[in-house]
């Protein structure tokens, strides 16, 4: 599974950030392109994937060239295949409902964007990573494996080239990155030499229960607005509201959905999992601000009897 409730409230935050319409407009178009954004997180996986199998490919190229040499020492004559035999590699290229994935994806051409291939295979190559792996020409499963976590951890994932590259290719993949990227590490990391085909093809959401709350999150906050914006500006009677961060206020918009209208979500959770993103993504003093609304709100809702979660523990 790609996807947790934080990465959910993520993708929800972006769209309300971004919607420009009133609670009155048509949410169908809006609710689209959540879901498409959520969807293309996966495409951007695939993509990186496919990636790595274009770097062996490169590598096996590059030990071909020197065997064709005029002049080829008898090291370009017996080169060592360590890197291209790594049984990580092998895993990815004989995964058949992998390959069916990659190949019914036709926006992955790496053919066309060779030189970032070339960027990543040189940058593993002039690496003391590679350098060590390579002083032996065979390896056991593990040694391949915590190699391949390494380079991918190291040298792949923080690269800069790459990382402008998916930026260009689209601009929603900037926020993914991670997500996609650690996703790509613990499949790595859980590896065995008797994992099942669907292990890299993993499920983008947990459940349908998750799908269903991205929907929720963005209509609920969206067709209660008005009324969350009345809440909000009680309680920033102080506040000039042009002084408060419009990611600020956005984030405040959708904690007080939660509290309101989701039952089943603990109310810590709610106040947790909006600090958290706060801290992330807006300004160094948005989390202070938003505990201190949502902490008065708590306390409101609790002498009014306001609230209708469901099970224990959940106020």
């Amino acid at each position: 599974m790609m996807l947790n409730r934080r990465h959910i409230r993520v993708k929800v935050m972006q769209t309300i950030y971004a919607f420009k319409g009133s609670a009155s407009d048509d949410l169908t178009k809006d609710q689209k392109f959540l879901l498409f954004s959520i969807d293309n997180m996966y495409n951007l996986y695939l993509l990186i994937i496919s990636l790595l199998l274009a770097v062996q490919e490169r590598a096996e190229q590059d030990i071909e060239k020197k065997l064709k040499k005029h002049l080829a020492t008898s090291e370009d004559k017996n080169p060592n295949r360590k890197f291209i035999n790594n049984q990580v590699f092998q895993h990815l290229r004989d995964n058949e409902a992998l390959r069916d994935k990659l190949k019914a994806n036709r926006s992955i051409n790496w053919d066309l964007d060779s030189e970032y291939v070339d960027i990543i295979f040189k940058a593993i190559v002039k690496s003391e990573l590679y350098a060590e792996y390579m002083q032996t020409r065979t390896s056991d499963f593990k040694e391949d494996k915590d190699f391949f976590v390494d380079m991918f951890k190291d040298i792949i994932a923080p690269n800069d080239k790459l990382c402008d590259y998916i930026e260009d290719k689209n601009l929603t993949w900037v926020d993914d990155m991670p997500t996609v990227n650690t996703t790509i590490l613990k499949l790595f990391r859980k590896l065995k030499t008797s994992t099942a085909e669907a292990h890299f093809v993993p499920k983008l959401y947990k459940d349908t229960d998750d799908k269903q709350f991205a929907i929720d999150l963005f209509r609920k906050t969206i067709l209660n607005v008005t009324a969350i914006n009345n809440e909000i500006s009680q309680k920033t009677k102080n506040w000039d509201t042009e002084r408060i961060a419009s990611l600020d206020n956005v984030l405040l918009q959708m904690g007080i959905c939660e509290l309101q209208h989701f039952s089943s979500i603990p109310v810590k959770v709610t106040i947790n999992e909006y600090l958290e993103i706060a801290k992330e993504y807006s300004t160094p003093k948005s989390s202070i601000f938003i505990n201190g609304i949502l902490d008065k709100l708590v306390k409101e809702y609790k002498e009014e009897n306001k609230f209708n979660k469901i099970g224990r523990g959940l106020v």
